[in-house]
């Protein structure tokens, strides 16, 4: 039978990394490809007895939920919001099906075809789906380690109008950056100047490796109603939970309520009932802070393998948190075409190309630090330094 599919479903991408996880799940590969926390840190009984807590207060408990989400979480959230320096109201904050689900709905209700977003370069390549599945027009602004550029930000602001700004402003992915302060305060002026809303991304501002350096949040910053900020417990709880959570102006937050009245009603009020058990009974920053410690480690363990290489053209910037390196080779070395001898070998990687706006640089690679044991990440890297070296004799490039 011929199915005769929606125009829209022409844009629809899969997602590189899932399709390389995929790959790697069906042989004994050492995955640095996954943003995954490790299985092992999971704080499995405090889980296990939230959900308990959960079923032992009663038959309600597994009826319908309202759709911004479980009150006395949204009330948890809203403290530890504060505790990072922005002020929310409960009735500004809903619970969605992690924060990737807050990417589609404020996309849903902004966004007409060919309206225009302006974002990092390279950027989280999910986000770019999303935007390209809403027909929107993607503008990258000139970044570097610091965040965007002032003068190239303002003035793609003037000529695009764009709907609003997408960033990672806190170890982003793919490139790990945090942007300084004064970047970050020159995004919420101009947004203000121009009435430009931004959607900060921040689902690693947790695992910062340094907790005596402050990062302060864009939606600390705002005091117009500019900021919708989204952040997830699948980073410093448990990835299946698939909770997250979105804060902004309530003008917006009852826009998204209704497209996600359309999609889903709401996200499960079971897991969400659970959190609240897990946030009231369980020190979640004491787990943080063992997350922190052992992730921290074992980007030294990655950082120290990089550093014994010498390849012409290698960069890397030392990650201050977050879950990834961000690697640049000689730009005659293609990752996409360097992956399946990879894999071969025994090791995977997310080559660089899916995280950004127009024209690639095929020389760049993701590596995940937080999944893979120390000893692991050890060989999986002398596993990957011999391939890249093959490339690079391959191809001539001189050493």
């Amino acid at each position: 039978m011929e199915y005769l599919f929606a125009n829209i479903t022409k844009l629809f991408e899969s997602s590189a990394v899932r399709d390389i996880l995929k790959v790697v799940s069906q042989g004994d590969v050492i995955s640095f490809a996954g943003g995954l926390p490790y299985d092992e840190l999971f704080p499995v009984q405090a889980v296990e007895q939230a959900y308990r807590c959960v079923f032992e207060s009663g038959k309600k408990s597994m009826q319908y939920g309202l759709t911004e989400g479980f009150i006395p979480l949204r009330e948890k959230i809203a403290e530890r919001m504060g505790q990072k320096g922005i002020s929310v109201d409960v009735n500004n904050i809903m619970l969605t099906t992690g924060s990737q689900q807050v990417i589609d709905l404020f996309s849903r209700i902004m966004l007409n075809p060919g309206d225009t977003i302006l974002t990092e370069n390279p950027t989280y390549l999910a986000a770019l789906q999303v935007f390209n599945s809403y027909e929107a027009k993607i503008v990258a602004v000139e970044t570097d380690d610091e965040g965007m550029k002032q003068e190239d930000l303002e003035n793609k602001i003037k000529q695009h109008q764009p709907k609003f700004v997408y960033v990672v402003p806190t170890f982003s992915n793919p490139a790990g950056r945090v942007w300084s302060l004064e970047r970050r305060k020159h995004l919420v002026s101009l947004a203000k100047k121009y009435n430009v809303l931004i959607l900060e991304d921040d689902p690693y501002g947790e695992i910062k490796f340094h907790p005596e350096e402050t990062y302060t949040p864009l939606a600390a910053l705002d005091d117009a109603g500019i900021v919708l900020y989204t952040s997830t417990f699948s980073k410093t709880v448990v990835p299946a939970l698939r909770t997250g959570w979105v804060a902004g102006p309530l003008e917006v937050i009852r826009m998204m309520a209704r497209s996600k009245q359309a999609a889903d009603l709401h996200s499960s009020s079971l897991d969400q009932q659970a959190l609240y058990y897990l946030l009231r009974d369980f020190d979640l920053d004491s787990h943080i802070s063992n997350i922190r410690t052992e992730y921290h480690k074992r980007m030294q363990v990655m950082q120290g393998q990089l550093a014994s290489v010498e390849l012409p053209g290698l960069s890397y910037v030392s990650p201050k948190g977050g879950m990834f390196f961000w690697i640049k080779l000689h730009e005659k070395i293609n990752t996409t075409l360097l992956f399946e001898e990879a894999v071969k070998k025994g090791v995977a990687y997310v080559p660089g190309a899916p995280f950004y706006v127009g024209k690639p640089e095929h020389n760049t690679m993701r590596l995940n630090f937080t999944h893979a044991t120390p000893d692991k990440i050890r060989q999986g890297m002398q596993q990957l330094v011999e391939v890249v070296e093959h490339a690079y004799s391959a191809l001539k490039v001189e050493q």
